[in-house]
C-alpha cells in the first residue's frame, strides 16, 4: 500500500484540526477528507507522494489560519488555490472543488451531520 505510513498520521492530524471548525464545516470537511483519502488508497507511488504533499501543505496553511484566529485576526477557512495549481487538477477534481464550493456557500444552509463524520483519533 503506497499510502501507508505517513498517510494515517496526516489523516488524523487533519481530522483533529477540523475540530476547530464550526460543526457544519467540520462535518463537510471530514466527509471530504475521508472520501479523498479512500480514493487515493491504491494510488501509485508518485501520485501518492503528490497527494500527501498537497494535503500536508493545506494542513500547514490551516494551522497558520488557526494561529491568526487565536491572535484575534479574522477567521479564514481553507486556502486560495493559484491558477497554476488549478491547471494541475484533473476534471474530476475541479468538479469536486465546485461541489465543495457550492455546499459551503449556500446561504443559511445547514449541512447534515452523520454519525459517519464523527471520527476517533
Amino acid at each position: 500500500a503506497s499510502m501507508a505510513g505517513g498517510a494515517l498520521g496526516l489523516y488524523r492530524r487533519i481530522l483533529l484540526l477540523h475540530r476547530a471548525l464550526p460543526p457544519a464545516l467540520r462535518a463537510l470537511g471530514d466527509r471530504y477528507v475521508k472520501e479523498e483519502f479512500r480514493k487515493h488508497k491504491a494510488a501509485g507511488p508518485a501520485e501518492a507522494q503528490r497527494f500527501l504533499r498537497e494535503w500536508e501543505a493545506m494542513l500547514i496553511q490551516q494551522q497558520i489560519n488557526e494561529d491568526k484566529q487565536k491572535l484575534g485576526e479574522k477567521t479564514v477557512y481553507g486556502i486560495r488555490l493559484t491558477e497554476e495549481k488549478l491547471k494541475d487538477f484533473r476534471d474530476e477534481q475541479i468538479g469536486q472543488l465546485k461541489e465543495l464550493m457550492d455546499e459551503t456557500t449556500k446561504p443559511h444552509q445547514k449541512i447534515p451531520v452523520s454519525k459517519d463524520s464523527e471520527h476517533k483519533t
